[in-house]
C-alpha cells in the first residue's frame, strides 16, 4: 500500500536524512550512499516510491516499489 509520496533522501542541516510527508524517518547519515541504503529498505518496507535529492534540493533519481500501473504508453 502507498503512503503519502513516498521517501525522500535530501541533505539537510549537513548530514543525509530520510523524510516520509515531511518527517525524518530513521537516523541522520554522514554519506548520501548510507542515506540513500536506509531510504531504499524504507521505501521497499512502505512498497512507495524513493526521490533521491542532490545538494541542490532537486530530485535526482526517483525508484517505484509500489503498484505501478503496467498500462502507460511508452
Amino acid at each position: 500500500m502507498s503512503q503519502g509520496n513516498g521517501v525522500h533522501t535530501v541533505h539537510s542541516d549537513g548530514a543525509w536524512i530520510n523524510e516520509v510527508a515531511g518527517q525524518q524517518v530513521g537516523d541522520r547519515y554522514e554519506t548520501k550512499d548510507a542515506a540513500v541504503a536506509a531510504g531504499r529498505d524504507e521505501a521497499i518496507a512502505r512498497g512507495t516510491e524513493h526521490h533521491i535529492h542532490g545538494l541542490d534540493g532537486q530530485v535526482h533519481e526517483k525508484n517505484s516499489y509500489g503498484h505501478d500501473p503496467r498500462n502507460i504508453p511508452g
